[in-house]
């Protein structure tokens, strides 16, 4: 199964990516996750991806299509994979269209989750993540034991792209313009999967399942 999940932030793409991830038996691949990787790593790449993250700006076509590409190309996602949070603009998803045709393949289906903008600024105001291996928190779903990461035992901290509420109401603008659009490039090839996203994570995964 090849799928790309989108959705405005904060509508809990993580979570459900993961149970996705685990039903079915595919890597989940972040670009999030590489991001924040290679801004700790202090990377050419890194330090780039920084100036976009800190001025609540989406990261350049040419530099998220790139990461996607080395990534597709590995091993482990030759038998199916997850995308999270790409494509986010048009121009990616036509890429991305590219890179599978060139290894002779295509999507299966896209999901998008829906939550209406109010619940994605309270979702994201309230974020945390682990600062060792990025695992997603949120103030009304701490970690067990003092904020320390039940997985890997890191410190859990405010995430760095959501301090602001400016920022963070900027970047839903964003996504409205930028990668709703897809909706409809989804719709027109019977790809496009649409789940509500409110309600618990075991609920919102229910539905997640009934789409697929």
């Amino acid at each position: 199964m090849r799928l790309v999940l989108f959705g405005p932030q904060g509508a809990g793409k993580g979570t459900q990516a993961l149970n996705i991830s685990q039903k079915y038996s595919i890597p989940a691949i972040s670009t999030g996750d590489i991001f924040r990787w290679a801004i700790k790593g202090g990377t050419s790449l890194g330090r780039q991806v920084q100036e976009y993250v800190d001025e609540g700006e989406l990261v350049p076509d040419a530099l998220t299509i790139k990461v996607i590409t080395e990534r597709l190309g590995a091993a482990d996602v030759q038998g199916g994979f997850l995308l999270d949070g790409f494509p986010r603009t048009m121009e990616q998803a036509k890429a991305l269209d590219g890179v599978l045709r060139e290894r002779g393949t295509e999507l299966d289906g896209a999901l998008v989750i829906e939550v209406p903008e109010e619940v994605s600024l309270r979702r994201l105001l309230g974020r945390l993540s682990c600062s060792q291996c990025g695992r997603n928190y949120h103030v009304d779903l701490p970690p067990t034991v003092d904020w320390t990461c039940d997985t890997c035992g890191g410190q859990v901290v405010k995430r760095v792209d959501d301090v602001q509420e400016e920022k963070i109401r900027h970047r839903l603008e964003l996504y409205h313009q930028q990668t709703e659009p897809l909706k409809a490039y989804y719709k027109e090839r019977a790809l496009l999967r649409q789940v509500e996203g409110q309600g618990t994570p075991e609920e919102v995964f229910d539905r997640v399942r009934a789409a697929l």
